[in-house]
């Protein structure tokens, strides 16, 4: 067995990602402060091939060294679009047909498993602040709410971490043509 180089991967160039059929997933990040992840679910959402991300708030753009360094080049493949107001890039993506989905431990929250993904359908993913989560204004503007289960004592992913589980489980079931 032997490890793969890097010209074996056949990976995209930038020009066929943003040619390339993306998932049903667009990502908002409601106030996230750091840049690290930003930079992470960026590189995260090039690999699930993600229509987009929102970055809200006081969410850092690019292009910034911290972003850059964990991005590792994924700013200049998945599209993003800056909103002061995370419940304007909401009405915004409602407006144009988004289901919105808060990642966030509510009441009446739906296991990460049993959320059924509905085809033709697009999907607004809403990722909260690493303390505070997503705030109460944005949730009471969502369609539902999904909840990564959780077994140890913690009770929260990292927030770059929360994105990879919830994009990774979410594509499982779609059509791998892409």
């Amino acid at each position: 067995m032997r490890k793969l180089l890097n010209r074996e991967l056949k990976r995209k160039t930038v020009e066929q990602f943003r040619e390339s059929e993306k998932s049903p997933f667009l990502i908002v990040l409601d106030n996230v402060r750091s840049q690290s992840n930003v930079g992470s679910i960026f590189r995260t959402a090039d690999a699930f091939l993600t229509k987009a991300i929102y970055l809200c708030g006081i969410t850092a753009k690019p292009p910034h060294r911290e972003i850059q360094k964990t991005a590792l080049g994924a700013t200049e493949s998945v599209a993003w679009k800056y909103y002061s107001k995370t419940t304007d890039a909401i009405h915004d993506l409602k407006e144009d047909g988004f289901k919105i989905i808060g990642i966030e431990q509510v009441e009446g929250s739906v296991d990460l498993q049993n959320m059924q993904i509905e085809k033709g359908e697009k999907y607004a993913l809403v990722f909260g602040h690493e303390v505070n989560g997503v705030a109460q204004d944005v949730i009471n503007l969502c369609d539902q709410y999904i909840e990564i289960p959780q077994f140890g004592t913690k009770h929260s992913f990292n927030i770059a971490i929360s994105v990879g589980i919830v994009l990774w489980e979410l594509n499982k079931n779609l059509s791998p043509s892409r």
